[in-house]
């Protein structure tokens, strides 16, 4: 809601920009000569905006506030005692771009004669899958937004400049009927006209299209479980028994192109150590995706080697993994072996980061130092999170002794792929719905482990593409085996191997299982991670599997915040009055910094959901 102001100013211009066309032609065009851009150009670009303005969600919402929140990474090196609190945050911006793309391609659409018209449905059907996706998004984080009275101002007589804001009960009936009505028009698309090329997405298939569309009535059901469980499991049956099918393959993935040198999150961020919990049970799973969303601290044979040369301790959760002959050499890592050794976590709480116990974690600057000769390096000893998988252009130096080789990654700049939705999370979402009691065809247990297989390998797809350093082999080691070893790609077996582990088994504890595995399969889709963690408790307090870790700050229980702030409006806003009615209706305390109040204070989705580290309901 914070952001809906900008709509007056994009709609003002659009307009602006429309009579200057219109004076531009009427005084020097021939009109006969005049012509719109071709239909499949103007979807192509607002396939484009669907993920745009990303640069300060990463920086501020993703990094800051949601997977510190979430238990994911900490909020720098370490959380502090003012990590809840809520600073800058963004939104994907709808109105500037996506909203006069998807509506323009409308208007044009239905300005046709009526033969026309009907072979260009199925394009205008998907324009409302691409507005949902992010608006889902900005709901989770804002509440109300201007949905239904979008971008309307050029297309009304007088312009509306004061759309409402429609509640979240609203939104999700409003998309769930667009969804709907765009799978109806999907499902019969053969002979419409096609996008071919233009889709970046699809190639032009619409049944991937209205599989998406399934997916997306999926994610509004699931915010649905605690407020409108019937509801829930209605939408959920639908899909489940959609003639269109749904998505359940990796060829069904939307996987959004950013294109080469995307800088994403910026370069330089912190983006945090990786959670203790999370790490460990990652681990002690042996699950690949764990090499997919942390990198590797520093300490490889080589450096652990420079460390016993100097006599230096190492830190002790990479000693106990090395194993020393008589003479002080390195001979090789104790199990699980490279490259699991080369992942730790450190704990989350801030009373964790004044306890002096944990100096191995979070002073690394000062123990991790090694000098040799006039050369001195600092070496991580936890991992953090990859941001190769968010962006692109990234220069990575593998860690050697000091004074050693030089060995880097540079100009490794591929075209950045991002997941916007997946089969994974389709299936996953299945295997919930199946066991809350939807009615569909196959068990719990088929959907998850179809979820898991499919999130592993997307997950190694995205990384090979995005040419995560340590993908193909660890450089550092000369011994040809001992680099393939220590490679972070997927391997044979690996996928089986999870899917026997008692995590993975739903006989016991089912919908606690499929919730970690919904929150680990959305490491790289920060706003799916804080739903998640929202709407189902998990992870969970005194959990056998993935425990919440719990946030005190001088021995006293931290309340976490559950929204965004709401900014409040200036009352020469011209949309004053519709902003104030949204923030009363939602109960919510306008421009509050206070934690307690922006998690008690819940939007319409979260107000029944459980509190965090409570577990399912």
């Amino acid at each position: 809601m914070k952001n809906t102001h900008i709509i007056v100013f994009a709609l003002i211009l659009l307009m602006g920009w429309g009579c200057d066309k219109e004076k531009f032609a009427e005084l020097n065009s021939d009109p006969s000569t005049i012509s719109s851009p071709d239909l499949r150009f103007s979807v192509a670009t607002a396939i484009d905006q669907m993920y745009s303005d990303d640069y300060l969600v990463w920086f501020y919402n993703n990094f800051q506030y949601i997977y510190p929140w979430s238990q994911v990474t900490s909020k720098g090196a370490g959380n502090s005692s003012d990590f809840v609190d809520m600073g800058p945050a963004s939104s994907f911006n709808l109105y500037s771009r996506l909203f006069p793309q998807t509506l323009d391609v409308r208007a044009r659409i239905d300005k046709m004669g009526e033969t026309e018209k009907a072979s260009y449905q199925a394009m205008r059907a998907i324009t409302y899958a691409m507005q949902i996706l992010p608006a889902i998004h900005n709901t989770d984080n804002f509440g109300s937004l201007v949905y239904t009275e979008a971008g309307l101002a050029p297309y009304t007589n007088p312009p509306l400049f004061t759309p409402v804001l429609d509640n979240q009960k609203t939104l999700y009936t409003t998309w769930l009927k667009e969804l709907d009505d765009a799978i109806g028009v999907l499902a019969t698309a053969k002979s419409q006209v096609g996008l071919g090329t233009q889709d970046a997405i699809y190639g032009g298939d619409y049944t991937k299209w209205a599989k998406f569309c399934n997916l997306l009535k999926l994610k509004i059901a699931a915010r649905l479980v605690n407020q409108d469980r019937a509801w829930a499991l209605k939408i959920a049956a639908e899909v489940g028994s959609s003639p269109v099918g749904y998505m359940d393959a990796l060829g069904d993935d939307f996987v959004y192109s950013k294109g080469i040198k995307y800088y994403g999150t910026g370069n330089g961020i912190s983006s945090g150590y990786a959670s203790k919990n999370l790490v460990d049970f990652m681990v002690g799973n042996r699950d690949p995706r764990l090499r997919f969303i942390f990198e590797k601290n520093g300490f490889n044979a080589e450096v652990v080697q420079a460390f016993l040369d100097a006599g230096k301790a190492l830190p002790p959760y990479v000693a106990q993994y090395v194993n020393v002959d008589e003479n002080k050499k390195f001979t090789g890592w104790k199990a699980p072996g490279e490259p699991w050794v080369r992942y730790h976590g450190a704990p989350v709480s801030p009373d964790a980061k004044q306890d002096p116990a944990n100096n191995i974690y979070f002073n690394q600057s000062e123990l991790n130092k090694l000098t040799v000769g006039s050369a001195q390096k600092t070496y991580a000893s936890t991992s953090v999170y990859s941001e190769k998988m968010v962006r692109t252009s990234y220069d990575y130096t593998y860690p050697t002794k000091p004074g050693g080789r030089v060995i880097e990654l540079k100009d490794n700049d591929p075209g950045m792929n991002v997941l916007l939705g997946s089969s994974a999370e389709t299936n996953l979402f299945l295997a919930e719905f199946k066991l809350l009691g939807a009615t569909l065809p196959k068990s719990a247990q088929e959907y998850l482990n179809k979820g898991v297989e499919l999130s592993v390998s997307r997950m190694d797809a995205l990384a090979k593409n995005n040419q995560m350093p340590y993908y193909n082999s660890d450089p550092v080691y000369t011994n040809v085996d001992e680099a393939a070893a220590a490679a972070t790609k997927l391997k044979s077996g690996e996928i089986a191997d999870l899917l026997a582990k008692p995590a993975c088994n739903l006989a016991a504890d089912g919908l606690e299982k499929v919730y970690i595995q919904q929150y680990i399969n959305y490491m790289n889709t920060p706003g799916d991670v804080w739903a998640t963690v929202r709407r189902s408790g998990i992870p969970k307090k005194g959990s056998a599997y993935l425990a919440w870790e719990k946030f005190t700050s001088n021995g006293g229980e931290m309340t976490i915040p559950r929204r965004f702030v709401i900014t409040m409006p200036g009352k020469d806003d011209v949309n004053y009055a519709n902003k104030m009615a949204a923030i009363t209706e939602q109960g919510i305390t306008p421009a509050t910094l206070d934690a307690i109040k922006l998690n008690t204070e819940r939007f319409w989705f979260d107000k029944t959901n459980p509190q965090y580290g409570e577990g399912p309901k």
